[in-house]
Order: C-alpha cells, then sequence, then structure tokens
C-alpha cells in the first residue's frame, strides 16, 4: 500500500495519512528528520498529549501574519476537485485523501504535532498553562525549497484567526523537526481562495503586547 493510515483518539477520532513512496523521497532534499517523525506518528504519537491542554484549532489570537490572497491558487483546482470526487462524509476528507492520492506535493493528512512549554520561551505568557499546545495539519505539502502547511477552510475568506492556527502549526512542526521556521510557509484555502503567508516568531509581538497590558 502506498498510503499507510491510522486513527488517532484524540478527543475524537483523526485519520493521520502518509503517503509512504512521496515520504521517500524526502531524504533527497534535506528533509529527512520530517519523514522520520511522520513515520513514528504511525506508531508512536503520544496520545496523552492530545487529551487535555490548549488545541491550536481553538485559538483565538490576532496574530501579525501578513497574509497574501491568491484567488485561483493550485489548492483551490485539487479542493474543487476533492469535493466533485466525493466518497466522504465530510468535506475535509474529500478535500484531503483527493490530494493524498492525487496531488505530486502532498505527502500527508491530519499529521499530529504538539509544543511544550519549555520549547517556546513565551508560551506561559501566551497561554497562561503548562499543558502541551496540540494540533493536527490538514494537509502537507512538500516543494523543493519549503515545508507547506495547509488547512482547508470552506469558506477561506470568511476566516480570521486560521492564520493563528497556522502559525502555530509550524512552530510545533519546526520544534517536532528540528527544521528551521524559515524553511516553512502557510496557507489555508477553499475551492476558490488561497491566502498565504511566511511564519516567523515575531507574528507572535501583538498578541504579547496586549496580554501584558492587561496584566
Amino acid at each position: 500500500m502506498s498510503i499507510k493510515h491510522t486513527s488517532l483518539n484524540h478527543g475524537w477520532f483523526y485519520h493521520y495519512r502518509l503517503h509512504t513512496p512521496k515520504a521517500e523521497s524526502l531524504c533527497c532534499n534535506d528533509y529527512g528528520p520530517l519523514k522520520c517523525f511522520m513515520e513514528k506518528m504511525l506508531t508512536s504519537c503520544p496520545d496523552h498529549y492530545f487529551q487535555t491542554g490548549p488545541r491550536s484549532s481553538s485559538l483565538r489570537l490576532d496574530v501579525d501574519t501578513r497574509l497574501t490572497k491568491i484567488d485561483g491558487h493550485e489548492v483551490c483546482k485539487l479542493a474543487e476537485l476533492g469535493l466533485a470526487h466525493g466518497g466522504y462524509k465530510t468535506a475535509h476528507s474529500n478535500v484531503e485523501v483527493y490530494m493524498l492520492e492525487n496531488d505530486a506535493n502532498t505527502v500527508a493528512v491530519e499529521v499530529p504535532i504538539w509544543l511544550q512549554e519549555h520549547e517556546l520561551e513565551t508560551y506561559k505568557a501566551l497561554f497562561d498553562c503548562e499543558e502541551p499546545l496540540t494540533g493536527h495539519i490538514d494537509i502537507l505539502r512538500i516543494d523543493e525549497e519549503n515545508v507547506w502547511i495547509w488547512d482547508y477552510k470552506p469558506a477561506a475568506e470568511k476566516e480570521r484567526y486560521a492564520g493563528c492556527q497556522l502559525l502555530f502549526y509550524a512552530i510545533m512542526l519546526s520544534k517536532r523537526t528540528g527544521i528551521p521556521l524559515e524553511r516553512f510557509r502557510c496557507g489555508y484555502f477553499d475551492d476558490k481562495t488561497a491566502f498565504v503567508f511566511k511564519p516567523q516568531i515575531d507574528q507572535l509581538k501583538p498578541v504579547l503586547c496586549v496580554k501584558s497590558m492587561v496584566r
């Protein structure tokens, strides 16, 4: 089988899928640590991290991601094809599995990731807790230069906090793999429009300023 699959009971079931032949090619692009991490998550995900604590998808923080809007991005066309193809109960599953099976750059979907308190200097200031921040990356794509973290949003134009969610996804995956944050790119999309940005730690500064003023 080209695609390996495992169900993760992280509050509800997430279906993590890895396209193993595509993952094998990562060693040729200096992404060997990413390949190792994704393979390990098939059998050794620390499930207890995901039972409590903050989740990236629930964050409501106004980070300064400086979004670029792109109408008709290639991932939008893939979303359109995935939705038309159907086969699954949810739009997310239809888009994710279609891209994993048919897009040469999509390596994995619903990738589990986490960040521990000691891995980010401003963690306690942001979350006021010591439990790990957790999440699941909808779609992980790789090109020759960057690791792309994508989130499918059925109404992308209306999203306010998707950039925050994706920024932390990038930080988490960078910490899990040791790949520098500068090698990551982020985006969210529907079948018409995509919004992309380059993740940077400095994009958290507006949130930290607000929190310090409140205190």
